[in-house]
């Protein structure tokens, strides 16, 4: 039959009686919203349930998938581990997921099998389901560092098993919204809280899932949200199917956000195929950007092109200027895909004749030697957007005072040899703290080390 209900929910323990001790009252919009949920599964039977959560194992680079034949799990953790609850997994279900993963180059299985613990994320939601209805057999899946497009390919995954075994399944999306929207909420108050709650809920309420993969991913770190890459899965799991869309309750009482949705499949829809106009709309917008580039972007894209599809590394070419044929100077070429880091490599002064053999090196090391990635494929290369940065001479300065995050770039090094860079004027640092204790982080260097010295540079950014 394959995915014939999906359902977005939220996760708060203090929803669970036991551990609300009252508390709970003050969200019976959501306690209703859970009751409509474990109704329709109770009235839907399926055999198998697929939840997305974000408190899972997470891996920067893997998505976990319930590994071992069962779990179990309490709320001991917030005083009550008399509330427990014990899952059989369907491995038939994991198994062929796996595979598929596997002939599709994801990362994802269940490669380090054992049986942990269910995290909040499953319980919660499970709580309130096992009341009405528990003869299922779970997959459970975590969430990853991985950018939103692969979180929307692991949900096609889904949906392409769930059809080849001729499973019943519902699709449970685990998240919660974001956590800063009152002073007195977990992360305090933030602008970014209120709006990311008003656009995602327009977004799951109107079934535009292309619009999920359009968040900035540095919108979505500084609204604390919780649940927008297990959304994705679920948007994954829908893909190219019709579906009757009801919209039950969004509150924030505690200063987190709770929505709740439910999507009924309905049948087959080509024109929703999200994920596929999402990608055409990157590649052009990529193309366009890469024929109006400035040289030295130009130049790093040739390379990482070359380096990717053939492994060469080409000759300066003839249309590079006069001023990268004969300054010296350290570099930085940075690589993004869907607004995801993808590589960064860079040299803090000049290793080669002229600038122009410095990025062509540097476009290598960031597209293929970045140890923080795989190296990029051909498959991504319309996908990817390049930029570059031209180092000043480094300055010794005497405090932090000195620096401007906007204007420049730090070094920091020790007595030891050991070096931390930073660039300037990036997404998400915002403070001098910050980017002083990246810089140390990066280089293995502790933040109150007394031998502690601090450069400071300027750039200039090309794009």
């Amino acid at each position: 039959m394959g995915i014939i209900y999906a359902v977005m929910v939220p996760h708060p323990p203090v929803a669970v009686p036991e551990i609300g001790g009252g508390r709970e009252k003050e969200i019976q919009p959501t306690l209703d919203s859970y009751a409509a949920v474990a109704d329709l599964v109770a009235k839907v039977q399926p055999e198998t349930i697929v939840l997305s959560t974000p408190h899972a194992t997470m891996y920067r680079d893997y998505f976990e998938i319930s590994p071992g034949k069962r779990a179990g799990g309490s709320f001991s953790r917030y005083g009550h581990p008399e509330v427990n609850m014990s899952v059989s997994y369907d491995t038939e279900f994991v198994d062929c997921l796996c595979a598929g993963c596997r002939k599709a180059h994801m990362a994802a299985g269940s490669d380090y099998e054992r049986e942990p613990e269910l995290d909040q994320g499953t319980m919660v939601p499970l709580y309130f389901v096992n009341k009405k209805y528990t003869d299922y057999k779970l997959v459970r899946v975590g969430l990853s560092g991985q950018s939103l497009v692969e979180h929307y390919k692991l949900g096609q995954l889904i949906q392409k098993t769930a059809d080849e075994l001729g499973r019943k399944v519902l699709y449970i999306a685990s998240g919660d919204l974001s956590h800063c929207q009152l002073q007195s909420g977990p992360y305090g108050l933030k602008p970014e809280g209120p709006e990311y709650d008003r656009r995602i809920m327009q977004t799951m309420s109107s079934g535009n899932f292309e619009e999920l993969l359009e968040y900035d991913p540095v919108f979505l770190e500084k609204a604390e949200e919780c649940g927008h890459r297990s959304f994705c899965i679920m948007a994954g799991a829908l893909d190219k199917k019709s579906v009757e869309i009801k919209v039950l309750t969004h509150e924030a009482t505690f200063g987190v956000g709770y929505g709740f949705v439910i999507y009924k499949v309905t049948g087959d829809d080509p024109e929703r195929s999200f994920l596929s106009r999402y990608l055409e709309k990157e590649a052009e917008g990529e193309e366009e950007i890469a024929a109006s580039s400035d040289p030295y972007v130009r130049l790093a894209r040739a390379e990482v092109k070359a380096w990717v599809t053939d492994r060469k590394r080409i000759p300066v070419p003839s249309w590079v200027t006069d001023k990268m044929r004969t300054t010296r100077a350290g570099a930085f070429v940075s690589i993004h895909e869907f607004g995801d880091l993808r590589g960064c490599i860079g040299t803090i002064s000049a290793t080669c004749n002229n600038v122009a053999e410095e990025i062509i090196q540097n476009a290598v090391s960031a597209c293929s030697r970045d140890p923080r990635f795989d190296p990029v494929t051909p498959s991504e290369l319309p996908y990817l957007s390049i930029s570059v940065d031209v180092l000043g001479a480094a300055e010794r300065i005497e405090s932090a005072q000195e620096l401007d995050v906007h204007r420049y770039g730090v070094i920091c090094s020790n007595a030891e040899g050991k070096r931390g860079l930073l660039l300037p004027d990036l997404e998400g640092v915002d403070t001098v703290e910050q980017q002083v204790k990246i810089a140390c982080r990066k280089g293995g260097i502790s933040i109150n080390d007394p031998t502690l010295t601090l450069q400071r540079f300027e750039v200039v950014r090309h794009v």
